[in-house]
């Protein structure tokens, strides 16, 4: 007797997986004589599209966690939302420590160095994700919060505007970053334009694209002048859209994440690790002269006191200003890139070394051409 219904299905069988296949090759190797080290460009092409998955056990949790955190915002005092979020996070703690801690414990004491407690950090991202969650849920549930939140670096973006050329914010993906990051922007009378995706949010299946991610991005937009979604198709209409803000002295934020664009830099991080950083807000930067800032948020005290810090303008060499007078006549100067690419990785450092738990994703222990482990922890789309 043939038990064919036991048998994997033919059909299954021809169904794609649901994650897209990219092809990355190296396009150069610059190297910046001012600093004695080479900056890695990338080309991330798309080789063969995913599938868009119409649920996954994934939106069932976070279905979940979100009605009970919009009850825990509507019911419950403040002070109580930081022990809850501790709590939460224990869940399932043992499957994280199996499947993400290794990977994320190498790239940690790779970028900081042995001596960390990676195993604290670890716990502590899980707590700072269930805190990101409530920070959603308590816009969500309007005239309960109302945290001190403190913007530094203001002059000098402000300084730069003056100046008629626009500024770019290249944000770095701290759990505080989506939603406090924007807010600070927008109590400060910043009118920000923030470049996407069409799928960014809580997930990339059907189910979260209709009715997950819908309430991040509206909180997410209320504290924006627009959103500039990004799509792989019209990469072109895109960058002339980033060109008109910025001719218009507009502020444009840039979340770093390398999944969306279709090219991407590798340069040398901390003790011994590497970081990925993407290409298009140094590339907007060196061909147009827009002032380039970082910024990074931080939770302070949690749900109680929050720090965003913009840098001062990230400013190249003087040796490379003839190179920058290049870049401004169209060319696609590398040289220059490199450059901002070195300064926002210090930045980036610095920002780790303050508040490490709570930075979403993290690199590899190794450069991307000799390992193919995992880039430590963290999925989410920071923009």
């Amino acid at each position: 007797m043939r038990l064919s219904w036991f048998a994997k299905s033919r059909k299954a069988a021809r169904k794609p997986p649901s994650a897209a296949s990219f092809r990355t090759e190296i396009i150069a190797d610059v190297f910046v004589p001012e600093r004695a080290e080479d900056v890695r460009f990338f080309s991330r092409k798309l080789d063969r599209p995913g599938r868009l998955r119409r649920f996954s056990n994934r939106d069932l949790r976070e279905s979940l966690l979100c009605v009970f955190y919009l009850m825990v915002a509507a019911a419950l005092p403040v002070r109580w939302w930081a022990p809850i979020c501790s709590r939460m996070s224990r869940f399932r703690l043992k499957r994280h420590m199996r499947k993400e801690f290794p990977a994320y414990a190498a790239a940690t004491r790779a970028v900081l160095g042995d001596g960390i407690d990676a195993c604290k950090l670890f716990e502590g991202l899980l707590v700072a994700r269930h805190r990101r969650r409530l920070q959603l849920a308590a816009h969500l549930v309007t005239g309960r919060w109302s945290p001190t939140i403190r913007l530094e670096g203001l002059e000098g973006l402000q300084s730069a505007l003056r100046q008629g050329h626009g500024a770019i914010l290249w944000c770095d993906q701290f759990t505080a970053q989506t939603i406090i990051g924007k807010r600070a922007l927008y109590e400060a009378g910043i009118e920000a334009h923030q470049v996407s995706v069409h799928t960014h949010g809580i997930s990339e299946t059907a189910f979260g694209l209709r009715f997950l991610n819908p309430p991040l991005i509206n909180v997410e937009n209320r504290f924006l002048k627009s959103r500039v979604t990004f799509d792989r198709d019209d990469a072109y209409q895109v960058t002339i859209r980033i060109q008109k803000i910025l001719k218009q002295n507009g502020v444009v934020t840039m979340t770093n994440t390398i999944h969306a664009g279709t090219t991407f830099t590798e340069a040398a991080m901390g003790e011994s690790g590497w970081t990925h950083l993407a290409s298009a807000p140094a590339n907007f930067a060196a061909r147009g002269g827009t002032a380039l800032f970082a910024m990074s948020t931080f939770e302070v005290v949690p749900f109680i006191e929050y720090r965003a810090v913009l840098s001062p303008a990230l400013t190249p060499e003087a040796s490379v200003t003839q190179a920058t007078d290049m870049a401004r006549d169209g060319t696609k100067n590398m040289a220059v890139q490199a450059h901002y690419i070195l300064l926002k990785r210090d930045r980036l450092l610095e920002a780790l070394k303050l508040y490490p738990e709570q930075m979403m994703t993290w690199s590899r222990r190794q450069r991307l051409t000799e390992a193919q482990d995992s880039t430590g922890i963290g999925t989410d789309e920071g923009s």
